[in-house]
């Protein structure tokens, strides 16, 4: 049989996955953080019609001869580029201006998962945690701050500013024009932005509460709310992570991702106040509130690459069907 129908085939199966691809590119485009995919083609195996030889005293070296028999998909590559900044004016949208994922997570709400302050790393925990650039956050009706999916953002209880006993949760004030609290965070907690924060003065003083009038994310994660009284305090800090090769995240629908053996271990932001000698911060983006970051798919590059697949696959048609007219013509030598 001919070699050539085989290429073929093969030609037309790449360049389906090529198309696949690049209609999954378009169809996102006005998805929120989507990061586009590009496929790469390498060719199969080649078939050798005979062996390279060395020059001789008499005559020169010969190249082999090799017929390929195709190409194949080398890989499909996520591009992790940094998507165009949408501004929204919303207090609970954020975007990642350069390096860093959110992290969430599905499980109770008082559950937590252990940081490693010195190597960066999450240790076990009893919540299932995934990542995301997607900041289109929000809130529930008890204050627990969550993605549009129902995941709740993980963070830092900055000062002891989140505590839960069980489901029930526990404010307290931390005074954002003071100092920066420097008391080792080593867990990470669902955020939640409470109704009220409980203000403890000094004994005998007895403890009241303050309700939250309203609130902002800074650019280091940081959650500020400004209470009734008018003071200001850290309600908490969304956590970031980074991954050595977030190009190998899996991805998982919904804007998710998860991290497996080639993307690396997640290496974990440090919250505010923590020692500056083990401090990764300055590696990590500014998180922007009142945006969103969108697609970086390019239309322009999407559609090229659409007409080249199209032709390719076209081309590939073409060789199959010149191929069966080269066995019709060998089967009509016997009349």
């Amino acid at each position: 049989m001919l070699r050539s129908l085989y290429a073929g085939i093969s030609g037309m199966k790449a360049n389906q996955v090529k198309l696949d691809v690049i209609g999954n590119n378009i169809a996102n485009v006005g998805t929120t953080s989507f990061k586009s995919g590009r496929v790469r083609f390498q060719d199969m195996v080649s078939q050798s019609m005979s062996d390279a030889s060395s020059p001789s005293t008499n005559q020169g070296g010969v190249n082999p001869k090799q017929v390929g028999l195709g190409v194949q998909v080398a890989g499909i590559d996520t591009m992790v580029g940094q998507g165009m900044m949408q501004p929204t004016s919303r207090n609970l949208d954020v975007a990642m201006d350069g390096e860093g994922y959110l992290i969430v997570a599905t499980g109770p709400v008082d559950g937590k998962i252990a940081v490693d302050a010195a190597k960066h790393t999450m240790g076990t925990g009893t919540l299932n945690t995934s990542y995301t650039r997607d900041g289109a956050l929000t809130r529930d009706h008890e204050g627990h701050l969550l993605t549009s999916d129902g995941f709740r953002v993980m963070g830092y209880a900055i000062g002891g500013s989140l505590s839960y006993a069980g489901t029930v949760l526990t404010t307290k004030f931390v005074d954002a024009n003071g100092p920066v609290p420097t008391t080792p965070v080593t867990d990470i907690i669902p955020l939640t932005i409470p109704d009220e924060v409980t203000v403890v003065p000094i004994p005998p003083a007895t403890a009241t509460t303050a309700k939250v009038k309203s609130f902002s994310i800074e650019k280091d994660g940081t959650i500020k709310a400004t209470l009734d009284n008018n003071a200001v305090t850290i309600i908490g800090q969304i956590a970031m992570a980074s991954f050595n090769n977030p190009a190998g995240l899996g991805k998982l629908g919904k804007n998710l991702y998860e991290s497996n053996s080639n993307s690396g271990e997640p290496v974990v932001r440090s919250a505010i106040g923590s020692d500056k000698i083990t401090d990764n911060s300055k590696g990590y983006g500014a998180m922007l509130s009142g945006m969103l970051e969108m697609s970086n798919v390019d239309l322009a590059e999407q559609f090229t690459d659409m007409i080249v697949a199209t032709r390719a696959f076209q081309a590939a048609g073409k060789t199959i069907s010149t191929g069966d007219e080269i066995l019709q013509e060998i089967i009509n030598l016997k009349r």
